[in-house]
């Protein structure tokens, strides 16, 4: 028989205050040393080892983000359904990319799940001032 139940924390009073984080120990541990690691990572990724040299690379350059030029379409429909399709139309037919139509439908999605709960907490109004 489990003891979990489903909303209850099994640790409700968190972490005991004083006791440390085990991983803040092992980071001061590898500070005392960190010259002389970084010194070998590199020394590392000078001689070809690709794995040091990843790692090198991704401290100093980070890995570049997609990023696409303002586009300007026209959206149509009434409906968030309606304008989905607008986008997925511009999408085929060439006239905006498919990372900017992707961000595009996820923020309708998104604007769909807002307008969803703003109707239920209408109703939910509507309900309680019908009872009260």
């Amino acid at each position: 028989m489990s003891k979990f139940k489903a909303g209850k924390s099994g640790n409700p009073a968190g972490r005991p205050k004083g006791i440390p984080d085990s991983r803040s120990a092992l980071r001061r541990e590898l500070e005392k040393h960190g010259e002389e690691l970084l010194n070998t990572v590199v020394k590392m990724a000078l001689e070809g080892d690709a794995s040091a040299l990843k790692l090198c690379l991704e401290r100093i350059m980070p890995p570049v983000k997609p990023s696409a030029e303002p586009v300007t379409f026209e959206l149509s429909g009434d409906t968030l359904t309606e304008q989905a399709q607008s986008i997925l139309k511009a999408i085929a037919q060439g006239e905006l990319d498919p990372i900017t139509g992707r961000q595009l439908l996820a923020a309708i999605a998104d604007l769909s799940k807002i307008t969803e709960i703003d109707e239920l907490s209408r109703r939910l109004d509507e309900l309680e001032e019908r009872t009260a």
